[in-house]
């Protein structure tokens, strides 16, 4: 097995998870009998360009169909976060009625949904049916597709090079991460931007972040390991902040390498950030397994404590994170009764692995569990204050990551 970018034979181990099921995998009540496919989820690191990565066991035309149950939409910050983009982007970019818009895993249309109100023409690309639909029904003109070398070659042929390509969480998602930025480059008017976001490897690794490692993910990303792929598909990265979002996020804005366009200090200190904290160094990437096996033995006594004592816990948001901790941990509907989702989507059907329900939040009140785990704790302050009527009964909010807290 070599590295997806570069080629090198990939030896040394990120994490080993085991054996999971993919985490979007959700299944319906005819299906709790039935077999249940359970993949590798190991994680190596290149010594040669320290991509962290996986090795595509499960393909990604599987995993992105058109029953793919992750709606950008339901997430009232996320959808915030995405209008506070476009508002920068269009000031900036000095974006008008007649620039192009492209955003690729456009999901369903929770950001381009932004430029269709301020008249900015703009293409989604999104290969699951189902989030293409919705996105459709914002104004949302969405192709059903995956994105890369071939496809950027049409758009170019249809005259639909972008002024602002752009990806929010999909760098991380696709298998041939080369043919992907080559598409950016092709797909690129000259002159225009990219910018992509992506969790940060370094807070990944810093706040033990290993539930956000799953199959959908292929790539584990640092600038150090971005900055290379791009430059080596005549890419240069200009600019990158620092987000909140998933955990702690970088934002990239990328041009071609042939403009003279300035490149921000923020670039150099963040690279400089990562090599102090080792990351051109393969011991920066050990020790990680021990962190996440700590997690779990301190997730799983919680949760052991609670059922002798004859308490109730309860989970919050079917997220594919809370899919990975559960079944790492191996906590199921003996230790955790329900679990609780906003999207209509998720309703109705059972966890992958765990096989927990997936009820409507309304059942938080109906059975006033003692305890409410927040899987997805990237957003725990928007699910905190939704829900704080469980004070009324004296339920309590648990996150697990990075340390197990209770609120």
């Amino acid at each position: 097995m070599n590295c997806r970018h570069c080629d090198t034979p990939l030896r040394d181990v990120f994490i080993d998870l085991f054996h999971q099921p993919p985490s979007n995998s959700f299944l319906s009540s005819s299906q709790l009998d039935e077999p249940e496919v359970y993949y590798p989820l190991k994680i190596f690191v290149c010594s040669e360009c320290f991509l962290v990565q996986v090795a595509e066991y499960k393909k990604s035309e599987d995993i992105f169909s058109d029953d793919y149950v992750y709606y950008s939409s339901y997430s009232t910050s996320w959808v915030e976060h995405a209008k506070q983009y476009v508002d920068m982007a269009t000031s900036r970019f000095g974006l008008e009625a007649d620039s192009q818009v492209v955003e690729i895993a456009s999901n369903d249309g929770y950001l381009l949904q932004w430029f269709v109100q301020a008249g900015i023409p703009c293409l989604g690309i999104e290969p699951t049916g189902g989030t293409a639909d919705a996105a459709e029904e914002k104004g949302v003109h969405s192709l059903r597709e995956f994105f890369g070398s071939e496809l950027a070659s049409r758009l170019v042929e249809q005259g639909k090079q972008a002024d602002l390509l752009l990806g929010n969480n999909v760098l991380a998602h696709v298998p041939d991460i080369n043919d992907f930025v080559s598409g950016l480059k092709i797909a690129l008017k000259q002159g225009g931007t990219i910018t992509m976001e992506f969790p940060h490897l370094a807070n990944l690794v810093r706040l033990n972040q290993f539930d956000t490692i799953y199959h959908e993910h292929y790539s584990y990303l640092s600038l150090l390991s971005v900055q290379r792929i791009f430059q080596e598909n005549g890419l240069t990265i200009f600019d990158v902040e620092h987000l909140p979002t998933h955990g702690g996020s970088l934002r990239i804005f990328a041009c071609h390498e042939e403009e003279a366009r300035e490149v921000k200090r923020a670039v150099a200190d963040c690279l400089e950030d990562e090599l102090a904290q080792g990351a051109g160094t393969i011991d920066y990437y050990t020790g990680f397994q021990q962190k996440a096996d700590l997690i779990k033995r301190e997730l799983l006594a919680f949760l052991m404590d609670q059922k002798r004592e004859g308490k109730t816990v309860a989970a919050y948001g079917a997220a594919a994170k809370g899919n990975t901790l559960l079944n790492y941990c191996g906590a199921r509907t003996d230790l955790i009764s329900f679990c609780v989702d906003a999207s209509p989507h998720k309703q109705g059907r059972y966890m992958p692995g765990s096989h927990i329900p997936v009820l409507s939040p309304e059942t938080l009140r109906e059975e006033k569990p003692d305890f409410v785990l927040i899987l997805p704790w990237n957003i725990k302050e928007e699910i905190m204050k939704q829900h704080h009527y469980i004070n009324e009964w004296g339920g309590r909010f648990v996150a697990a990551i990075p340390e197990l807290v209770v609120f």
